[in-house]
């Protein structure tokens, strides 16, 4: 029952869930069949790839093998406990099973097409298999490993670990040697080896882009502190009592009488302490918390037996917890999928921004196409927009202009394989495009030269169309590129600052607003403030604000080109007598001097 409502759960989410970042690529990838990408063997495209073609383009059709395979890995994790629980039996193996439904990290698989599913898939089969074969080797087990090792291989990079720590685990026991002098068993571990083809091929034609990336790029490979941050994110996404039982079930493990025990016991233990150790070496910047999924897959079976002698209240402490973990985990998605809740936290650290404001962005871009001449193309800045929107006209055809997430994610050789990288020069002489660029996908300080770069490449940028999701949390600009050429200094979007009122500030009736803003190349007319989206009164603009020139100056070689320098500040006294007290969002409209109407980014202020 608990499986049956979870897993109905998790349906009703992936209908309605916008698709993740990554999600959209891989859907790309499925358009453009290959054995392997820039950023990952082919199987995870191949299954979005099956996923339409069996149930039509949209989410649906994109997550449901996935769905298929995470509703079946706690049924796995049954069987397995069933036969190496020891005394517990039948009991302790359902109580694994259910602990696979609830614990976090593993309960929420396949809301989203990742390719951590057949990954997790991959590894289940391989603790599977290598757990039978101690008891004797057998073609069954033998098919088992074979296909596991196989999936893993054309999953992910990643999945070399569950390899080497299974080989070392194996190695470890009389009876995994004993496995190992068998040549059945080296004919599995042939099989996986060619499923690594495709991948060593693909690095071989394209200068090891992939393998540079995964390996080299991505890491910094210096020791730095974030690695304590590991201890952390697991205890949050295993829920504390759960991760201490699962420790402790490794460590009880590792001597246990069953060869199988000690085989699981051992292979989470080092996995997880490889990960650990890794992460004080590794990438920071992107999300890893789930790479030590494959060592909880390798515990689960053990943990019943250790929670079962905890005393009651603990023990259902533990399991209350991974519950509420659980629930959270899930409850996020469905914030993500629900905009009304979703703009509330538009302010805060939750808010879920990869997966927000796709079909706002989509409506406008529609519009504004529809304005222009028959045949303009689309053209997006970076592979997030070029994907996403991609999937949203369902048009894998999107070029892509060279932008720092593209190589950051491992994307730009794949994107200049499909032929969809563009030089945004050539463009602008032969064809009208509409160029929509994500401003929020560059981070703030770093805008002012991102703008110069993209004016380098197209020339000096026409008034762009707005698009603000959720308050400005996310922004968006379309920039109609009429398909001649324009020369002169850069034209940029306006760029703007509120020094006061700061967010989520409690302001007077009489509320004084003031900063600073700037527009490159033609400098702004006037600069309204707008509270709750509506014109609340006009600022004096033209103040003296040479720290905001000096700021710029820092960050691009040249600082600011607006010819107002440094006399970019503006005030603004509002009376706020007639609004009522409560939460309610300032902002502000940029008039350019080009024509250019801009809306930037709101705040939350609360009128007492």
């Amino acid at each position: 029952m608990l499986w049956a409502v979870i897993t109905l759960v998790k349906c009703a989410l992936a209908v309605h869930l916008p698709l993740f970042v990554d999600e959209a690529f891989y859907w790309q990838e499925s358009r453009h069949p290959a054995w392997a990408y820039s950023d990952l063997p082919g199987l995870t495209a191949a299954l979005v790839g099956l996923g339409e073609t069996v149930a039509g383009h949209g989410p649906v059709g994109v997550r449901w093998p996935f769905l298929l395979i995470a509703a079946w890995l706690p049924w796995h994790v049954v069987a397995i406990a069933r036969r190496e629980a020891g005394d517990g039996g039948p009991a302790l193996a359902w109580q694994a099973g259910s602990l696979a439904v609830l614990l976090p990290l593993l309960g929420t698989l396949g809301v989203m097409a990742l390719p951590d599913v057949p990954l997790a898939l991959a590894t289940v089969l391989c603790l599977d298999a290598g757990a039978r074969l101690l008891r004797g080797v057998r073609w069954p087990a033998v098919a088992l490993l074979a296909a596991g090792l196989a999936i893993g291989g054309l999953t992910h990079y990643r999945f070399i670990a569950v390899i080497g720590v299974g080989f070392v685990a194996l190695l470890s026991l009389p009876e995994g040697r004993r496995a190992l002098r068998d040549a059945r068993v080296w004919l599995a571990l042939a099989i996986g080896a060619l499923a690594w083809w495709p991948l060593l091929q693909w690095n071989l034609a394209n200068a090891d882009a992939g393998l540079r990336f995964q390996l080299v790029d991505r890491h910094p490979w210096t020791f730095h502190l974030d690695g304590l941050q590991f201890i952390v994110a697991q205890a949050l996404f295993v829920t504390p009592l759960l991760l201490w039982a699962l420790l402790r079930a490794g460590w009880a493990g590792r001597r246990a009488g069953a060869a199988g025990a000690r085989y699981l016991a051992r292979s989470g233990l080092l996995v997880l302490a490889g990960f650990f150790a890794l992460g004080f070496f590794a990438d920071s910047e992107r999300i890893s918390f789930h790479w030590p999924l494959p060592a909880w897959l390798a515990l689960l079976p053990l943990a019943p037996a250790v929670l079962a002698r905890w005393p009651a209240l603990a023990r259902r402490t533990a399991w209350a917890l991974a519950a509420l973990g659980l629930a959270a985990g899930l409850g996020y998605y469905a914030i993500a999928a629900t905009p009304a809740i979703r703009t509330r936290l538009a302010d805060s650290k939750a808010y879920p921004s990869n997966f927000a404001g796709w079909d706002v962005l989509a409506d406008a871009v529609a519009a504004r196409r529809a304005k222009m001449p028959a045949g303009t193309t689309l053209l997006a800045d970076g592979f997030k927009v070029g994907a996403e929107l991609g999937f949203l006209f369902d048009d894998p055809r999107i070029p892509v202009l060279d932008h720092p997430l593209n190589v950051h994610h491992g994307r730009a050789p794949q994107l200049l394989l499909w032929g969809l990288h563009r030089d945004g020069r050539a463009l602008r002489d032969t064809a009208p495009a509409l160029l929509i660029t994500g401003a929020t996908d560059v981070e703030y300080r770093r805008q002012l030269t991102h703008w110069h770069a993209l004016c380098e490449r197209v020339g000096p940028l026409p008034p762009p169309t707005v698009v603000n999701v959720d308050g400005g949390r996310k922004r968006y600009l379309l920039f109609a590129l009429t398909g001649a050429r324009a020369t002169g200094p850069c034209v940029a979007p306006a760029m703007a600052w509120i020094d006061a009122p700061g967010q989520g500030a409690v302001v007077p009736r009489r509320l004084a607003v003031n900063g600073w803003a700037f527009k490159e190349g033609v400098g702004l007319a006037s600069v309204e403030v707008l509270l709750d989206g509506r014109p609340f009164g006009r600022a004096g603009y033209g103040l003296p604000r040479p720290e905001a020139a000096g700021f710029w100056a820092k960050w691009r070689e040249g600082g600011s080109t607006d010819p107002h320098q440094p006399n970019v500040g503006f005030s603004a006294e509002l009376d706020l007598s007639g609004v009522p007290a409560g939460s309610h969002r300032l902002g502000l409209r940029l008039h350019g001097r080009d024509g250019s109407v801009e809306d930037w980014p709101e705040r939350v202020i609360v009128v007492r």
